[in-house]
C-alpha cells in the first residue's frame, strides 16, 4: 500500500469522525456514549442475557474500568437499574429503566431508521466491507501502538 493511501485512509476516518458529530444534539447531561450503551444493553437483553458489567464491556471492546464509570453515570440519571442477583449478592445486573428506553427510542431507533432511507444508494455489501476495513486498521493502529 503507498504512503498516498494510508493519508487517504486516515483522511476518510477524520470525515467518519465528522459525521458523527453530525449526528442530532442530545439532551444536556447525556453523552453520545449513552446511546451506544442503551443500545448494547437492550441487544443484549433481546438475547435473553442478565446482562453484566463484563458483557458491555466485552461487547464494546472497552476497559471494564470506564464502562464501571459511564454505567454509574448513566444509572444516577435514571437511564439504567442495578440489581443484585439472588443466588450471588457479588453479581450485578444492568438493566435499560423506562427513560432509558424513551432515549434511545428517541435518538437512536427513530434517528437511525430515518437515515436508512438516505442511504439506499449504499449496499449491504459496501457498508460490511468499510466496517470491515475500519476495524482492520484499527487492530493494526492499536497493536502499533502497543508495540510503542
Amino acid at each position: 500500500m503507498t504512503t498516498e493511501k494510508i493519508k487517504r485512509m486516515l483522511d476518510a476516518c477524520y470525515q467518519a469522525k465528522r459525521i458523527r458529530e453530525m449526528l442530532p444534539p442530545l439532551p444536556a447531561g447525556v453523552a453520545p456514549s449513552y446511546i451506544h450503551y442503551l443500545d448494547t444493553i437492550q441487544s443484549l437483553e433481546k438475547q435473553e442475557i442478565l446482562v453484566k458489567i463484563s458483557d458491555i464491556s466485552d461487547a464494546l471492546k472497552l476497559p471494564r474500568p470506564g464502562v464501571t464509570r459511564t454505567i454509574k453515570e448513566m444509572e444516577k440519571k435514571g437511564y439504567l437499574k442495578k440489581t443484585s442477583s439472588l443466588d450471588d449478592g457479588r453479581i450485578t445486573y444492568i438493566s435499560v429503566t423506562k427513560a432509558g428506553r424513551e432515549l434511545s427510542k428517541k435518538y437512536d431507533a427513530q434517528y437511525f431508521s430515518d437515515l436508512a432511507v438516505d442511504l439506499t444508494d449504499i449496499s449491504e455489501e459496501e457498508a460490511d466491507c468499510m466496517i470491515a476495513v475500519i476495524e482492520k486498521f484499527y487492530q493494526v493502529m492499536c497493536e502499533r501502538r502497543d508495540k510503542e
